[in-house]
């Protein structure tokens, strides 16, 4: 039989972030959110799964014109500086993104001014007089159900009076229909306990969302394709990115769209991405993406919010630099629950470093490095003699290969770090327990044959953590198994507890986490 009509190519798994605000340096809020993001892609593309990562940065605004005026830049050369630090900060950081987009992109103005022109055209964007209270850190419009307790939040700032003409688009026309939307798919939101606070935040009626500002008071922005005296409000802008940069508009676009996790901070979830975001794509008859993942916030000493005011702001790639990258990027997996707060200071990155990383790991990994190199003559010998200490191994083994997939598949990597690890002290426990070194000073094939075995077992557990932690420390993961002498792992499918490592030659040992000592460190003043 014969088909005439091209074969459809399989949807990619399209991972976004929060594209970056060009108005600052890195911090540790940005660079979780990345390798928070990398982590799931990582995993996604060891299951088999063809992946397409995009983050970038959002460039328009009231603060960033203000910023580069203060600095004496033009607005563009301010863009441009930061985008090459946050650049730099998913370089140092390893972060595996397919595309960068910048929303001064002309790809990305292209498709902001197309579909303001078909929206307009709908009758979805209308002019008219507005006033109300404005926040200039925000960017919007603010009422007085924004208050809380009374009182502004800091997050809006100054708070002013104003009048203006500006133009709308109907946000409260779609009200019922999201609401319907977040009752038939409860999953929406991850965790759920943020689509429930979306629910109650639209007991309220909604109003209709200003999408632009006038030129007289912001020049820095998108123009309106059907009005020049005004620019694009920078949310509108922004949260188009998501389908500028995969080419909204051409046939390539079905290929990734709709996205099937968009991750978020807390901070940016209402109204921007939970009813601004699936609106705009329902009036323009799109799917919203499948899912919203909703991290929490980095806190400080005694659960404060970070802030430069207070000066306990983490730089991250201090932290990268000092004790390397990977080391950062367990942390902030492995202490974080995705969708909760977490707190990060200096002592509780040093006692994770030199706990699990320094004295598990790394430990496990010299050991049984030297004693290959000493009695085998720098070749994994085999398991041939395995018995209920080896067979408890490999059980334990394999069901930390399943545990591992099935959280990172529900973005659960603390629980799959706790997992891995625990099978990284049962290993070290094994090695005590069977001690190799003791049978090296005793004669006869039953001696030699449980020193190998032994050796042969643990390597093997080093081989599978090697691989199972590929997702959260990359360089690590490949650095352990250049040690081994081991293949890389491309994907988890055929992972098993076997003799992979016969015959493997070591390559150069190497001490990949060296014992921080507190006193001696350049950061012990970090997060005070």
């Amino acid at each position: 039989m014969r088909f005439s009509a091209k074969r459809k190519a399989v949807k990619e798994f399209y991972l976004t972030t929060a594209i970056d605000y060009a108005n600052g340096s890195p911090h540790i809020g940005h660079a979780y959110e990345k390798i928070l993001a990398d982590a799931i892609v990582r995993s996604r593309r060891l299951e088999g799964i063809q992946c397409h990562f995009l983050t970038g940065l959002d460039e328009h605004g009231q603060k960033v014109q203000e910023t580069a005026e203060r600095q004496g830049k033009r607005p563009q050369q301010l863009c441009d500086e930061v985008a090459d630090l946050f650049r730099k900060m998913c370089a140092d950081l390893h972060i595996s993104y397919d595309d960068y987009v910048r929303t001064t992109q002309q790809r990305h103005k292209t498709v902001v001014r197309n579909i303001l022109s078909k929206l307009h055209e709908r009758g979805e964007i209308y002019r008219s007089e507005y006033k109300g209270l404005y926040s200039v850190r925000a960017e919007r419009f603010v009422q007085e159900k924004d208050r809380i307790n009374g009182e502004w939040s800091e997050d809006f700032g100054e708070i002013i009076e104003l009048c203006e003409s500006n133009y709308f688009f109907r946000l409260s026309k779609y009200q019922d229909w999201l609401v319907e939307f977040l009752r038939r798919n409860e999953n929406f939101i991850f965790p759920q306990f943020r689509q429930k606070q979306v629910q109650e935040f639209l007991r309220e009626p909604l109003n209709d969302l200003c999408i632009s500002r006038p030129k007289s008071r912001l020049h820095w922005g998108i123009e309106l394709p059907f009005d020049e005296h005004y620019v694009t409000y920078v949310w509108f802008d922004a949260l188009i990115n998501y389908v500028s940069a995969i080419g909204y508009g051409t046939e390539n676009f079905a290929q990734l769209w709709p996205a099937d996790v968009e991750v978020i901070g807390k901070d940016i979830l209402a109204p921007a991405h939970a009813i601004y975001w699936p609106i705009m794509l329902h009036a323009l008859d799109l799917e919203p993406p499948k899912q919203l993942l909703v991290h929490g916030w980095w806190l400080a000493r005694g659960g404060e919010k970070m802030s430069k005011s207070l000066g306990n702001v983490v730089h991250p790639l201090d932290y990268a630099k000092i004790y390397g990258a990977d080391a950062f990027r367990y942390f902030v997996l492995r202490e974080m629950v995705v969708g909760q707060d977490s707190n990060f200071t200096h002592e509780l990155f040093v006692s994770r470093y030199n706990s699990d990383l320094a004295n598990d790991l790394g430990n496990l990994l010299s050991r049984v490095g030297r004693m290959v190199e000493r009695y085998c003559g720098g070749r994994f010998p085999e398991m041939a003699m395995i018995d209920s200490e080896e067979l408890a191994l490999r059980q334990l083994a394999e069901k930390t290969i399943r545990e591992t997939r099935s959280h990172c598949t529900g973005y659960a990597f603390s629980l799959a770090l706790e997992s891995i690890f625990h099978l990284v002290k049962t290993a070290n426990g094994y090695l005590e327990r069977r001690a190799p070194w003791k049978f090296a000073k005793e004669r006869g094939a039953n001696a030699r044959r449980l020193l190998e075995t032994s050796l042969a077992a643990s390597g093997e557990v080093l081989r599978i953590v090697a691989a199972l932690l590929s997702p959260v420390m990359p360089n690590i993961s490949e650095k352990i198994l250049t040690q081994l002498g081991a293949e890389p792992i491309t994907q988890w499918e055929n992972l098993r507890f076997s003799n992979m490592l016969v015959g493997r030659k070591l390559g150069n040992l190497e001490i990949l986490f060296p014992k921080v000592e507190e006193e001696k460190n350049a950061l012990s003043a970090v997060s005070t």
